[in-house]
């Protein structure tokens, strides 16, 4: 019996432990920035070597979804927020909410680490395969349905950072399978011998050529070009409202136009509004004629392209309209304003643009959730947009700058590559917090793979103008909470970087790497490392 008591207490014990690992790992990213909390991986790799030798598949499993439960519990706490918009409706969803997202998104590092036990060799070389499973996971979690890659490990890094600057050339999944290796050593450290101090000092030698490549590469920024288009940001601080009538319209509308009025010491060529601008669909307000176009003409000046997010019904008359996420850009026309580029957003977000199985989700009720008809329809694949007199630009909405490769799969198809990135988005879903500040962070990744400035708009924060290496100079952001606009000419574009050429060719090689931390099959009838 003391045997068997001392086994629960053990068992106890390291689920705590893989419960902390995890929320650790969590608090690494950016706002907190508790990059200590990196360790947890290797903890969370250390409690997985010792699970149970009479269920090993199990208890690693159980380890790893707990581990999980921490992490995501840290990270996508803010999706309770939208669910307060119209809190009379909906704020009892919020903890189911967030209890089935994270228990769901847990169930992957689950299944990486069931198979990294089942796997795994006897010595240090499983810290590669822990980095190959996770990081392989991690990877899924970005492509089942739509995917779904908030705060994948790689991207712990501050962005603009040093050690942020490998993305350049293996993108997010890379550095993520980079990042896990390196702090998976923590594992094999104490028990492995000399041989664990080993894998020890290679994993600190990775991280030191990790912030070295990125502060050479920083050493080296692109001279300014004086004929650079002017570019103006707009963030009015409004909030997001569960409805809307006829005179928040025109308080929404005004203040737009009064900020795309505000002096400067000069007239910008672009104008960017955030997504969900105006509340109202584009081909409404923006008619030829209308008394909202002629008033957003008024402001825009004869060269002046303004680019706004909002959403479209593609056939007005029918019973049941297609709607579309879209952003267009207009310039000054004779009747108001003209229409000289359109994207409609290709990536949806489940559950809050588009509802899988949706027959079965309206009989339960989850369509209320969906505030726009049955939903929007994905756009076609991306492709840059051409705006006359200005360098092209790939347009991404809101969640769709979450993915690794989105901006150069589209350039690649036509030939054609982009000169900056503009974001739009509306973050007031988001609530005060980590949610905004994730988000922010995660949208430069992009700047920094594809060796692209980023110009980002939201309603309450955060904008911000970044330069190709995912930096934000002083003075270019707008937070949380902030009313203003940021005027500065576009950053300049790189080179194509190395991943914008070969996209996850370097995860795939790591990827393979990992294989050395396989077990042989002819010792596969051993528990592995703890055994």
């Amino acid at each position: 019996m003391a045997a068997l008591n001392g086994g629960r207490r053990h068992d106890r014990l390291s689920a705590g432990l893989a419960l902390i690992a995890g929320a650790a790992a969590g608090l690494a990213h950016p706002p907190w920035g508790f990059l200590p909390g990196l360790l947890g991986y290797g903890l969370m790799a250390w409690t997985v070597d010792r699970a149970s030798p009479e269920r090993p598949i199990r208890s690693a499993f159980w380890r790893g979804w707990l581990a999980g439960c921490g992490y995501f519990a840290v990270s996508l706490h803010w999706i309770v927020y939208p669910f307060f918009v119209d809190a009379q409706n909906q704020a009892w969803m919020a903890p189911f909410a967030l209890g089935f997202m994270v228990a769901g998104m847990a169930l992957f590092w689950g299944a990486a680490m069931a198979v990294y036990r089942a796997c795994a060799a006897s010595g240090v070389q499983r810290v590669l395969l822990f980095a190959g499973v996770l990081a392989g996971i991690e990877w899924l979690r970005g492509h089942i349905l739509t995917g779904f890659p908030w705060d994948l490990p790689g991207e712990t890094w501050a962005a603009g950072s040093s050690p942020s600057q490998l993305a350049s050339v293996v993108g997010a999944y890379g550095l993520t399978w980079i990042t896990l290796a390196i702090f998976a050593t923590a594992a094999v450290a104490i028990g492995e011998g000399r041989r664990g101090r080993i894998a020890l000092a290679l994993g600190l030698a990775g991280l030191v050529a990790l912030t070295a490549f990125g502060e050479a590469r920083l050493a080296h920024p692109p001279v300014t070009d004086p004929r650079a288009p002017w570019v103006r940001v707009v963030q009015p601080n409004l909030p997001q409202l569960a409805q809307y009538d006829q005179a928040s319209f025109d308080r929404i509308l005004n203040k737009y136009v009064s900020m795309t009025n505000w002096p400067a010491r000069r007239k910008p060529d672009i104008v960017v509004w955030p997504e969900g601008a105006v509340p109202a669909a584009l081909e409404d307000y923006l008619a030829p004629g209308t008394w909202t176009g002629l008033k957003i003409g008024e402001t825009l000046n004869a060269n002046t392209t303004l680019l706004i997010g909002g959403y479209r019904f593609a056939d007005g008359s029918a019973p049941h309209p297609t709607a579309f996420n879209s952003l267009v850009a207009v310039r000054r026309a004779s009747r108001g304003v003209g229409v000289i580029g359109l994207y409609d957003k290709f990536r949806l977000v489940p559950f809050g643009e588009y509802i899988p199985l949706d027959s079965l989700a309206g009989r339960l009720g989850i369509k209320e959730m969906v505030h726009v008809g049955d939903g929007f329809t994905p756009g076609p694949r991306p492709r840059p947009m051409r705006l006359l007199g200005l360098p092209p630009t790939q347009p991404l909405i809101c969640y769709e700058v979450l993915f690794p490769g989105f901006t150069h799969e589209g350039a690649a198809a036509i030939g054609l590559r982009p000169k900056w990135i503009v974001n739009v988005s509306t973050d007031a879903w988001f609530g005060a917090g980590a949610g905004p500040l994730q988000h922010f962070n995660l949208a430069r990744y992009r700047a920094i793979e594809e060796g692209l400035p980023m110009v980002r708009a939201t309603p309450t924060g955060v904008s911000g103008i970044v330069d190709a290496f995912g930096r934000v100079a002083p003075g270019m952001s707008l937070g949380e909470g902030a009313t203003g606009v940021i005027d500065a000419p576009l950053p300049p574009a790189l080179r194509p970087t190395l991943f914008s050429q070969w996209g996850d060719a370097g995860f795939w090689l790591m990827m393979l790497v990992s294989l050395i931390g396989i077990r042989p099959f002819w010792q596969r009838e051993k528990t592995g490392p703890a055994a």
